[in-house]
């Protein structure tokens, strides 16, 4: 499911992983149409390597 939310609202999946300054910027970089695509990309990141926090018990 956060992948889906990475994909389509990117700066929304920051705040669900408890990053919200990075929301924030992720939120600026949406707003134009050009940064979108990049701010997907830094969300599905951030998502990846949340998870691999978690696994390793560092979250």
């Amino acid at each position: 499911m956060r992948l889906i939310i990475a994909i389509l609202l990117p700066f929304f999946l920051f705040f669900t992983i408890g990053k919200p300054i990075s929301g924030i910027i992720c939120l600026i970089l949406q707003l134009t149409l050009i940064g979108w695509l990049p701010a997907a990309l830094w969300a599905v990141y951030a998502l990846s390597q949340y998870r691999l926090d978690e696994r390793l018990g560092q979250g």
